[in-house]
């Protein structure tokens, strides 16, 4: 299995102090050493940096942490392979365009005879099971509305329908992001902190680091952070219920929407 990291915000923000926890467990303290992404977006365009390489020893993953790019809304990822070989190609997240924005994805899970879904306008590049998911998804949005929908409870509905019916193929946690919203679902296992005034301490589960977010934030600051596990060791995490789509807006949770797993409909928690 591999793990996921999200970050939305309502104002630009540093996601070096979670990035440095994530890539630790990509072949230190945790196996997923068959590759790193990570994804910035700046309004509608994203930067994606990818490489096949473990990400605790790699420079790439180094240099991203040793520099300082702030966004509203980041997503990554550390691999353990479970379909598809190791490769630049197969290296999440994977990017592609619709409605004229980037819409960023990864997954976490093996989705199970995902390869005989029919592709349209939207085509894998690399050999996993999750790319190939992700362009059946954004078919789908693609034919469900003309434009990006005006209603954004409409998209977040559909994106929930969408990930319920992929998850009756196999695991299916995943993150998506628009350049607007951040999506989030738990299939089987994932958490997320929202971050606000009164800022304090943040201790790495992963590393001996610590933050103290009252020295580098404002009152107005709201950080939402979403992981396969949870980052840190002093704060309160919330752990998603299995089914649940989480929506984040501005640093808030904006939406929990329960969807069916493997047939059964599940009550997410409030």
């Amino acid at each position: 299995m591999c793990e996921l990291l999200g970050m939305e915000c309502n104002v630009p923000t540093d996601i070096v102090f979670s990035f440095t926890a994530l890539a630790t467990r990509g072949g230190r303290t945790g196996p997923h050493a068959d590759g790193f992404g990570l994804a910035f977006y700046e309004g509608r365009a994203a930067r994606v940096f990818l490489d096949p390489n473990a990400a605790a020893q790699s420079p790439l993953a180094e240099f991203l942490r040793n520099h300082s790019i702030k966004t509203e809304l980041a997503i990554a990822h550390v691999r353990k392979k479970t379909r598809g070989h190791v490769t630049l190609a197969n290296t999440h997240p994977f990017q592609r365009e619709l409605w004229g924005r980037a819409w960023v994805f990864a997954h976490n899970g093996t989705v199970r005879g995902i390869k005989r879904r029919k592709l349209g306008r939207f085509a894998p590049i690399g050999g996993t099971d999750s790319e190939h998911a992700f362009c059946v998804m954004l078919e789908a949005l693609r034919t469900s509305f003309k434009s990006y929908p005006s209603k954004r409870t409409e998209l977040r509905e559909a994106i929930a329908e969408i990930g319920s019916e992929l998850s009756a193929h196999g695991t299916f946690n995943f993150l998506l992001g628009d350049g607007r919203a951040l999506y989030a679902r738990c299939d089987t296992k994932l958490s997320h902190i929202v971050r606000k005034h009164p800022f304090g301490h943040a201790t790495l589960t992963d590393d001996d680091v610590t933050v103290n977010f009252a020295e580098v934030t404002t009152p107005k600051d709201r950080v939402a952070v979403v992981a396969t596990t949870p980052l840190t060791v002093n704060e309160r995490w919330t752990t998603g219920a299995p089914g649940t789509l989480w929506v984040f807006e501005e640093g808030a949770l904006v939406a929990s929407l329960p969807s069916r797993v493997r047939g059964k409909r599940r009550t997410p928690h409030p």
